[in-house]
């Protein structure tokens, strides 16, 4: 007689995805684990980003609702274009007014543990310190996972939201490693910055510079990546990104990143005139994101479900493949994979067939699916080949577009996800606005709900 599962459901992963499956299981009623490896949720991923206004519109309403602890809107997105050291040109055609935004900044730690923290309160128990190495395999089926402790853990169904690094899907033998040209290495630099030098130098803008491979600034290997600026309420971000290329010589990605940062830092007047003066250096980062790897047909074709597991976010691969948004496809494939689990469980049909609906779902969700396959920031490359300044610059533009119409791929899968919420909820519009204007002004007077302190590592 086969043991009896400790748990309904195991989430493995409190990054983005995993607390909004833990919420929405423990919502309806599951028993239901959510396991992290590091000390604090938010800890294993990369320190700041930004996050979609989309991602807040029909993502989670618990989320929409609530006060997270974000940094700043963001309304404008400026791309200098850079020779020499100098702007020869500069696109600011994408644009918001307040209290609307293109997108919100914030730091990964505050805002894990806040998900974390919600999903607790709706009743899921969290181990922290404790990954997830191994998975439970019975008849070929998922029942569970073994800890780093040497504990099994047994479920009835196992979402796997890892992250990037994951490895228990390629345990269970439904996921294969991602091929390298689909994975980009970022470096950031974060630096505290006075909340009033932020507002005088950025506002609420983000800032790209994009330059031809001779400046030795941006992105070596190319691909349609830049330098850019996040900023935040009382610091930045720089950023800059290289993919994970092994055709030729094997370059020494690392160093060439901290090469390629001096180069800039030395020589575009920007930064060295208006922004290095007021910075105080905190920290240096390294992360990967799996950017192009919706691209890659094999990678799209890789199951996203199995007998007792579904995978969602950046452990199936779902980052955007124009804009390195992975938190709308997370926390969207989070929320079905919770119902389907949820459905599953009730049902006491865990197998791979009653567990396909997750995949349906998916791929029937206009968002997610169209921001795989959104090839824009890929195409940039072309302006390489022929060193065409006029083709990068067309090229940035096409990628970021104008005002709101930085969605034109994936504008009326936006317009259409719309009416399908404003269907099932026509007041869904003032609560739209209510979180605007709560949202903004949060980020600037530095308000959000009271985060668990998970303490300091042993």
């Amino acid at each position: 007689m086969a043991p009896k599962p400790d748990y309904d459901v195991i989430v493995v992963g409190a990054g983005f995805g995993g607390p909004v499956a833990a919420h929405g299981c423990a919502s309806a009623g599951l028993d239901t684990l959510m396991l992290e490896k590091s000390v604090t949720p938010g800890d294993k991923v990369v320190s700041g980003l930004a996050i979609p206004f989309y991602a807040f519109l029909f993502g989670p309403a618990f989320i929409r609702d609530g006060n997270p602890p974000l940094e700043r809107p963001i309304r404008k997105v400026v791309n200098h274009f850079i020779k020499g050291g100098e702007t020869y040109a500069t696109d600011k055609s994408l644009w918001l007014p307040p209290p609307f935004c293109l997108t919100y900044t914030a730091y990964c730690t505050p805002m894990c543990t806040w998900l974390a923290d919600r999903a607790t309160e709706a009743g899921a128990e969290l181990r922290t310190r404790t990954a997830a190495v191994d998975v439970i395999m019975e008849g070929g089926k998922v029942k569970g996972v073994v800890t780093d402790q040497g504990e099994e853990l047994r479920a009835r169904v196992v979402i796997d939201a890892a992250g990037t690094q994951d490895g228990l899907a390629l345990k269970a033998g439904l996921r294969k490693k991602l091929p390298p040209e689909a994975i980009e290495l970022y470096m950031l630099w974060d630096y505290a910055m006075d909340k009033k030098d932020v507002d005088s130098t950025f506002g609420n803008s983000v800032e790209f510079f994009c330059a031809m491979p001779e400046e030795k600034i941006t992105a070596p290997l190319g691909y349609g990546s830049t330098f850019y600026i996040f900023v935040y309420r009382e610091s930045i971000h720089p950023g800059l990104g290289q993919f994970l290329v092994t055709e030729g010589k094997i370059p020494q990605v690392a160093n060439l990143l901290e090469e390629y940062f001096q180069n800039f830092t030395s020589t575009v007047r920007r930064w060295r005139d208006d922004i290095a003066p007021k910075l105080e250096l905190r920290a240096k980062m390294f992360d990967v994101c799996p950017i192009y790897a919706g691209l890659d047909r094999k990678v799209r074709e890789m199951p996203v479900y199995g007998d007792g597991m579904l995978i969602i976010g950046d452990a199936a691969a779902m980052e955007s493949a124009a804009f390195g948004d992975g938190v709308p496809n997370a926390w969207f494939s989070a929320a079905i994979a919770a119902e389907v689990a949820t459905q599953a469980v009730r049902s006491k049909d865990t197998s791979a067939a009653a567990l396909r609906e997750y995949d349906r779902r998916v791929k029937a969700h206009g968002i997610i699916s169209r921001s795989l396959s959104d090839t824009r920031r890929w195409d940039m490359r072309w302006a390489l080949p022929g060193n065409d300044e006029r083709e990068m610059r067309r090229r940035a533009h096409e990628l970021f577009g104008r005002g709101v119409w930085r969605y034109r791929h994936i504008t009326g899968q936006v317009l259409n996800e719309m009416k399908t919420v404003l269907a099932r909820d026509p007041m869904v519009m003032a609560k739209w606005l209510s979180m605007f204007n709560r949202f903004n002004r949060n980020c600037e007077t530095g308000y959000s709900d009271p985060l668990t302190d998970y303490g300091p590592a042993i």
